[in-house]
């Protein structure tokens, strides 16, 4: 047999009455099904047995540094890491420290977290280019859930110093999660804080075990960039009250956008001068400058650290102005240096965390994998999700013990760490050098530096994320569903609540996807001129259709909730109702018995004519809304449909039935192996077949079929 030009098989002997054969294939052998017993116990010898090669792997795979490392050309990358790496630690330095500020943390549970997590993730991340360390968007999920806690825990809102000692001293059992230890604001803060980074990061590591790392792909794009808008406008917002030097508590619970901008407007009247005049300096020296490191990063080896010469600068201009003293400035305080010994989290608060905790769990995740996937495709190489989701996991679980807060891959400083020159994650080893040579001298001397300065350097950083609205006219030409679920989550997230946008944003896109498929449309399709391909009539000119014969194709899923929808739309192509025509059918037959007159005869006479000419199920129905004669057959090309479920398969039986009762036969085409097995199962072909059983696997075949050309082969009763 070979094809010919419309791509059916034909017999070679040239002889005039041979007939276009359909395609036929055989289907492999699935052998016999496997017990649960027996699959049960195959995974738990793949897993449990335990051999010295699967035992090495298992090391190489949770210590990704011990693959790569040996493999190190130190002379061709070591200046780029040792850049990269120094580069963004100088970063890191006032960044970590402002950071601190928006998570209510003591500045240096900021350096803390840095350091720990740059030198964990090199050992377990499987990213070489990422930097992770504080993210700003989880530093103020982190500080809601502390000031939260706080206030439930009777302390009072933060006064003059970032390290306020003088607050009082709350004994066990005073408030909602009091630990169980004499302990001040600071030290409670940073309790609270910790405590949620064990938790989420318990909750992480979790995830990795169970092999969860594909929830990221539920986390779209457009969700995860309007959730980090949402966020950094709530950021800018409750960093106002610091630029103007105002002491007011960070409202709680929904709404805080607006509760924050009422605080700050009722209270304009206490602004502190110092702090809003050197606010104001640092924006104009800041602003400008970033904005040229940005349009230059092209032609700097390296950007420029302003952020770090206008701390230095502003730190000794508070110092020898006393401004804490002398105006009331609010300042970072004392920042002792090394390390405090390691301390257990708060087991008592866990439950009240646990909820806020798994949203920043998830958050911290899904930026961290997103990060590490888009540039290892950009630099040709591969991540493990679920490696991430252990090595961010661990980021916050260890680290916990040390007094840090919650970290996740940051956008920023991963570009800066990219464009640097870097590598491997060596670079991360260096930026912990910076940081360890900070927390070991140099800390202390930021005692002066005010809260307001490091408040700009906070809204600074927020520039990119501010940047995505001048990017909603082309999202939205580009995709209007996308910017719509980008500007809900945006909106939620900044306006109502940020835990809320994330959730809110995920219902919206899966509505979005269910949507989709719900509005899918049947669409009639017509025959190529000098070809054996069919297209919508819709879409493209000089298509033709058959005699007869009506091709029809449903672009989505059938299931539950759009099967009706799918049989309305079919009706509606094919011009005909089934249900309603036999109804007009049945009420011509009542009307037949009841009265004899000679009108009724005459109709009933036409109606027996078309019916004896239907006997072999080709009548004639009625004609469609454009007068033209609906056809005898239709065939559905089921290509475009990707599953089946039950009342899938139902809403096909219901359709193949209702047609056959008004003498129409239905053809499928093109199904899928998986769509042909979900129609076995559901019993769409019975054990005694008709001519309407058949599958074919091209709409030529079936358009042929039911256009009655023979089948020479014979094999009438296989599916084709």
């Amino acid at each position: 047999m070979t094809p010919d030009d419309t791509g059916c098989m034909t017999a070679e002997d040239g002889g005039e009455g041979d007939h276009l054969q359909p395609l036929l294939l055989e289907r492999v052998d699935k052998g016999p099904e496997k017990s649960c017993q027996t699959v049960l116990r195959q995974r738990l010898k793949k897993h449990c047995t335990c051999t010295s090669k699967k035992a090495k792997s298992k090391v190489l795979g949770f210590f990704p540094i011990l693959k790569w490392l040996p493999k190190y050309q130190l002379r061709d990358w070591i200046l780029g890491d040792a850049m990269s790496g120094l580069i963004v630690g100088i970063l890191l330095v006032p960044q970590s420290i402002a950071y601190s500020l928006l998570a209510s943390q003591d500045p240096i549970y900021g350096l803390y977290t840095s350091f720990f997590s740059s030198i964990i993730y090199t050992l377990l991340g499987t990213s070489r280019h990422i930097s992770v360390g504080i993210f700003g968007v989880l530093c103020l999920l982190v500080g809601q859930v502390v000031d939260r806690e706080l206030a439930l825990a009777g302390y009072l809102t933060e006064s003059s110093g970032f390290s306020d000692n003088n607050s009082a001293i709350l004994l066990a059992g005073q408030g909602n999660g009091s630990v169980e230890w004499a302990c001040d604001r600071s030290c409670y803060a940073i309790t609270v804080g910790a405590t949620v980074t064990f938790t989420a990061g318990v909750y992480q590591v979790l995830m990795g075990l169970f092999q969860v790392g594909f929830v990221s792909v539920y986390l779209s794009d457009s969700l995860l960039s309007g959730f980090a808008t949402g966020a950094s406008l709530t950021i800018l917002t409750s960093q106002i009250k610091y630029l103007l030097g105002l002491k007011i508590p960070r409202p709680q619970g929904w709404f805080t956008l607006f509760k924050t901008w009422y605080g700050i407007l009722t209270n304009l009247g206490n602004t502190n001068i110092c702090d809003l005049v050197t606010s104001l300096v640092c924006l104009l020296v800041l602003v400008p400058t970033k904005e040229l490191n940005y349009r230059l990063k092209s032609k700097l080896k390296a950007p420029i650290p302003f952020e770090l010469f206008v701390v230095i600068i502003a730190t000794l201009a508070s110092h020898f102005g006393k401004f804490n003293t002398e105006y009331g400035s609010s300042v970072a305080g004392d920042i002792p240096t090394g390390f405090l010994p390691p301390q257990l989290p708060s087991w008592s608060l866990i439950p009240n965390v646990a909820v806020d905790a798994f949203s920043i769990a998830i958050v911290g995740f899904a930026i961290t994998v997103s990060l590490s996937e888009m540039f290892a495709k950009k630099h040709g190489y591969t991540v493990d999700a679920n490696q991430e989701m252990y090595a961010i996991g661990f980021c916050n679980i260890l680290p916990s013990f040390f007094r840090c807060f919650t970290t996740s891959a940051a956008l920023t400083k991963t570009l800066v760490k990219e464009s640097t020159g870097c590598q491997t994650q060596v670079s991360g080893l260096i930026t912990a050098l910076v940081l360890l040579l900070v927390l070991l001298v140099i800390a202390p001397l930021f005692f002066s530096l005010q809260k307001c300065v490091l408040a700009v350097i906070i809204v600074v950083n927020l520039r990119g994320a501010l940047r995505k609205f001048m990017d909603i006219p082309r999202m939205w030409r580009s995709n209007p569903v996308d910017a719509s679920i980008w500007l809900v989550t945006m909106l939620t997230s900044s306006l109502v609540n940020t835990e809320l946008g994330l959730l809110v944003g995920l219902l919206v896109s899966a509505f979005c996807v269910l949507g989709r498929t719900q509005q899918a449309q049947v669409r009639e399709l017509g025959r190529a001129k000098n070809r054996e391909h069919y297209e919508a009539l819709s879409s493209y000119r000089g298509l033709h259709t058959h005699p007869g014969v009506a091709v029809f194709r449903y672009d989505a899923p059938i299931y539950y909730a759009n099967q009706s929808l799918f049989k309305k739309s079919l009706y509606g192509r094919v011009g005909l109702d089934p249900v309603k025509e036999r109804s007009r059918r049945l009420k011509f037959e009542k009307k037949q018995t009841k009265n004899n007159n000679k009108e009724l005869e005459e109709i009933a006479g036409v109606l027996d004519m078309s019916e004896k000419e239907g006997a072999d199920a080709t009548v004639t129905v009625s004609v469609t809304p454009d007068g033209k004669p609906g056809p005898r057959s239709v065939v559905l090309d089921c290509s475009a449909i990707l599953f089946l479920d039950t009342a899938g398969v139902n809403a096909l039986k219901e359709v193949r039935k209702d047609y056959r009762d008004v003498g129409v036969k239905v053809i499928l085409a093109q199904c899928s192996t998986s769509v042909l097995d979900t129609l076995e199962r559901g019993g769409y072909f019975p054990d005694e077949k008709d001519d309407e059983d058949k599958v074919f696997f091209t709409i030529a075949d079936a358009v042929h079929y039911v256009q009655n050309v023979p089948v020479s082969n014979g094999d009438c009763e296989a599916k084709c």
